[in-house]
């Protein structure tokens, strides 16, 4: 499974940037897609996912109220969708698909597939 993560960019602090994951080959049916994001040396963290069946949403707490995150059934493409974005919102964000439950959505480990990265980047 081959995942294109796009849509990242610069933007100022309170902007907005909507990310896209969108899945070569097959649907995400059965996954749940999540999107992690990793800054310049710190550890990959979990931001948002969805179970692409149920809808059910899972979020970061400190994106909570800012992020949402939606799904394209004709698209087969998941969105990040990102206000009020912060100067520490600025990392690599990443895409992928696994089977979690719901106790280890936000772990990174329960994700086989992952996408390229994009690069998302708060000016203050």
């Amino acid at each position: 499974v081959q995942l294109q993560a796009s849509g990242g960019g610069l933007v100022q602090a309170g902007g907005s940037l909507r990310l896209s994951c969108a899945a070569s080959e097959r649907t995400f049916s059965g996954y749940s897609v999540g999107w992690f994001r990793q800054a310049p040396g710190k550890e990959r963290e979990f931001v948002a996912a969805i179970r692409w069946s149920g809808g059910n949403q899972y979020f970061a707490d400190s994106v909570k109220g800012r992020f949402t995150i939606s799904r394209d059934f004709a698209k087969n493409t998941v969105y990040l969708q990102m206000n009020s974005l912060k100067p520490e919102d600025t990392a690599v964000y990443y895409c992928a698909i696994g089977r979690p439950i719901a106790s280890t959505v936000r772990a990174h480990e329960s994700y086989a597939h992952w996408g390229q990265g994009t690069q998302v980047t708060v000016s203050s």
